[in-house]
C-alpha cells in the first residue's frame, strides 16, 4: 500500500483530525482544526470515494505529488507529501468540465519540440492536473522538463545551468512559417518569475488550418530563426530557458487558433504516435535522424 492511499479513505471517514496532525507545520499555521474540518466536512458531502490517477504521481526531490478524482468526476483532491509522510499541502477543488473541447483535436499532427526524454509536470484536462486547464487560452498547454532520478537539477539550485532542460535544444513541431519571436529577455534566477513578459523569449508558428504553435520560456539570444521563416519538423528554433513567468528551466508549448494569444483559444494537440499525455508521462522527443536537424 502506498503511503498516501489512507488520506482519501481519511477524508470520506471524517478523519480530519488525524489528517490535520500529519501536515507541516507550516500548513496548520493558515489554518486550525475547526476551519480544516468545517471546509473538509462540507466539500465532502456526497463524495464516496476517489480514485487515484496512477499518472499523477509526481516525484519532485523529496516529495511526491498525488491527484485523485472522485466517482462523480466533480471533485478533485491533491496532496504533495515528503519521504516521511508528512502532509505538505492540500487541495481541494470542485473540477470544471468542458467536454466538447477537450475531445477535440488539432487538425494537424505535432511532435514534441525536443530531443531525448522529458517529464510533463503539467497536462490534462482537470486544473490538478494541470493549472493552465483554468484558462480558455491556455486551456490544453503542457509544460515539460528533464528529470533524472527524480530530480531537475544537479547542484547548485540557484543556477540555470544545474538544470538538465537548461540549453536543451528546441524543435519545430510540425513545419510551418515563423510569425512572432521574442529574443531578448533574461533569463530567471531559478525561483524567481518575470511576469511583465510573461511568455518570455518564445516562437510563434503559423502552421497552416488556423492553428498557431507556441514554444515559451526559452533562453536568452538563443533563437536561431525570425519572423517570415520557413521552418520544417524537427529545425532548431533555440535552446530551453527560463525566462518569463517560470521559476525553474522548463518548456511551455500549446497549439491555439488564433495568433492573438491573449484571446485564441488553445487547441488540445494531436501528437504524432501518442494518444494522450498527462502529468506525470515521461515522453519521448524527436529522434535527430527524424526531423530537420
Amino acid at each position: 500500500m502506498d503511503q498516501a492511499d489512507w488520506i482519501p479513505a481519511a477524508f470520506i471517514a471524517g478523519g480530519y483530525k488525524a489528517l490535520y496532525e500529519a501536515c507541516s507545520a507550516s500548513f496548520r499555521e493558515q489554518l486550525s482544526l475547526e476551519e480544516f474540518g468545517t471546509f473538509a466536512s462540507e466539500f465532502h458531502q456526497g463524495v464516496t470515494g476517489y480514485q487515484l490517477l496512477p499518472a499523477s504521481i509526481v516525484p519532485w526531490g523529496d516529495t511526491l505529488r498525488y491527484v485523485w478524482i472522485d466517482e462523480s468526476g466533480q471533485k478533485g483532491l491533491s496532496t504533495a507529501i515528503d519521504r516521511d509522510g508528512t502532509i505538505l499541502g492540500l487541495r481541494l477543488a470542485h473540477l470544471s468540465s468542458f467536454p466538447d473541447t477537450d475531445t477535440a483535436l488539432t487538425k494537424g499532427t505535432y511532435h514534441m519540440p525536443f530531443h531525448g526524454e522529458w517529464f510533463t509536470y503539467w497536462g490534462g484536462t482537470n486544473e490538478l492536473l494541470n493549472y493552465h486547464y483554468a484558462y480558455p487560452s491556455q486551456r490544453y498547454a503542457f509544460d515539460f522538463l528533464v528529470m533524472r532520478n527524480e530530480k531537475t537539477f544537479h547542484g547548485d539550485p540557484k543556477r540555470n545551468d544545474s538544470y538538465f532542460a537548461f540549453g536543451q535544444p528546441i524543435v519545430a513541431p510540425a513545419a510551418g512559417t515563423v510569425l512572432k519571436v521574442s529574443n531578448a529577455i533574461w533569463d530567471n534566477e531559478p525561483g524567481t518569475v518575470n511576469e511583465d513578459y510573461a511568455a518570455g523569449n518564445f516562437v510563434e508558428i503559423d502552421h497552416g488550418n488556423g492553428e498557431y504553435s507556441l514554444l515559451a520560456h526559452l533562453k536568452h539570444r538563443s533563437i536561431t530563426v525570425q519572423p517570415g521563416d520557413h521552418v520544417e519538423v524537427g529545425q532548431m528554433i533555440g535552446l530551453c530557458g527560463n525566462s518569463g513567468n517560470s521559476s525553474e528551466p522548463h518548456l511551455h508549448m500549446q497549439v491555439s487558433d488564433s495568433s492573438d494569444l491573449l484571446h485564441a483559444r488553445s487547441v488540445r494537440i494531436r501528437f504524432a504516435g501518442i494518444d494522450r499525455v498527462v502529468q506525470g508521462d515521461t515522453v519521448k522527443g524527436q529522434k535527430k535522424e527524424d526531423g530537420y536537424v
